[in-house]
This record gives C-alpha cells, structure tokens and sequence, in this order.
C-alpha cells in the first residue's frame, strides 16, 4: 500500500509538507466489574483519539506556518486518506476535528531543515468514510 497519505487541515491541503502522519484511534475504558466476576470487565468509554503529523515548516501563505497559526485556538476539521485515489473501502477518508493548541513555529539547529511534530487531540470521534 502507498503512503503518499492526503492531509487537508481547516481546507487547506498540506501533504506536501507532511513527512509522517499516524492516527491513534482510542476509546476510555470503563470498568464495569461487578460482585462475583471472575476478571476485571471493561465497556467503551468517550473516544480519546490523537493524531500527530510531522510538518516540514514552511512560512509561506496557505502553507502549515500560516494555516496552523490561522486555526490557533479554534477547532478545525482535520481529514486523512491513504492515497489520494478515490474514496472506497481500501482507502477511507479519515474525518475528526481538533482543536489546535499546540505549534512548534521555530525548530532546528543552524544547517537542519524546520519541521514540526504535532500531536492533536480529536474534539469529535474520527468517522470513516468509504464511499
């Protein structure tokens, strides 16, 4: 499977600057044990999901720099997909919302190239789309 993964943040398409994206898709467990049980029991909680992307810094108009400081402390629509061939069962779109509360806008020693690992919180479950 490629991984040429499609980032659009707030509309706007980074995935010319994302260098890695992963997204960890996490329920709370509730323990739901009762008197006589013979294990510990468990049922899903609220959806607890993260998503971190790894930016190559760019400060240009409509590039991660300026988009990520547009969206600062609001809460904006975040998608992901595989490939960017059509959607379908092989290659979801991944949609969620995150509030945006955390840039790293200057990164690097003299000589590195700037880049930013952000680690986003999801504000609303992480639906999949495969049609």
């Amino acid at each position: 499977m490629s991984n040429g993964v499609v980032v659009t943040l707030n509309s706007v398409a980074l995935s010319d600057h994302v260098t890695s994206a992963t997204i960890n898709r996490v329920f709370e467990e509730l323990e739901v044990t009762a008197m006589g049980d013979s294990s510990r029991k468990y049922t899903k909680g609220l959806e607890t999901s993260t998503i971190v992307l790894d930016f190559l810094s760019d400060t240009a108009a409509s590039n991660v720099n300026a988009t990520l400081q547009a969206a600062w402390g609001t809460t904006v629509t975040l998608t992901l997909k595989q490939t960017s061939a059509a959607t379908s069962a092989t290659n979801p779109l991944y949609s969620t919302t995150v509030l945006v509360n955390n840039t790293t806008d200057i990164n690097g020693a003299v000589g590195d190239i700037a880049t930013q690992s952000i680690t986003f919180t999801c504000n609303s479950p992480i639906v999949l789309t495969t049609s």
